[in-house]
């Protein structure tokens, strides 16, 4: 059973802002006692005409809020915008760091930032071989109906445990960006 929790922000390496952001934790079922391995990514919402950018992976039918993982001496902003660039082709700016997202699964702890962004260019997206392979696509989608995609995570639990953290991960984050977009209005 895969246990959700909200903490005080305490990840590594953390945006600049990171003292106002909402943490959570998400425990795996599979999780270790302690962690020994730490990856941190970063994600960026990118909203156009009412529509979210997301990286659809068509091979696996993956539909994942663009990003990846930081990279030695890079910020988490950098990496946001780096990551989209690379994977959609659109330039961001992350305007604001909302939510860390720490999970834990096996001896990994998985720091992701999510940014919000707003677009500020466009240019080609530079795919990995292993993008390409998954049939890596930027699509424009409701965010409406991503959530209710991502409200599924459990459907995946039998079949692919990534599968399922990782939908869990992103309807986790859409519910706090329409938690924030609520509160706002």
């Amino acid at each position: 059973m895969t246990k959700i929790q909200e903490t005080e922000n305490e990840s590594c390496n953390p945006p600049k802002d990171a003292g106002a952001v909402k943490t959570v934790e998400i425990r795996g079922a599979n999780a270790y006692q302690t962690f020994s391995k730490t990856r941190a990514g970063c994600r960026g919402i990118v909203i156009k005409d009412s529509r979210m950018l997301i990286s659809h992976e068509i091979h696996a039918d993956w539909y994942l809020i663009p990003g990846g993982g930081l990279e030695d001496g890079e910020t988490p902003e950098e990496c946001c915008v780096r990551e989209i660039r690379e994977e959609t082709g659109y330039i961001v700016k992350p305007v604001s760091h909302f939510l860390t997202i720490n999970e834990y699964y096996e001896e990994y702890k998985y720091v992701s930032y999510y940014f919000l962004c707003e677009i500020i260019g466009k240019s080609e997206p530079n795919l990995t071989l292993s993008e390409i392979e998954r049939g890596l696509t930027p699509e424009w989608a409701a965010p409406e109906k991503l959530l209710e995609r991502y409200a599924k995570h459990e459907d995946f639990a039998a079949v692919s445990e990534e599968k399922r953290g990782a939908y869990l991960r992103e309807y986790t984050a859409l519910t706090e960006y329409f938690r924030i977009m609520k509160k706002i209005q």
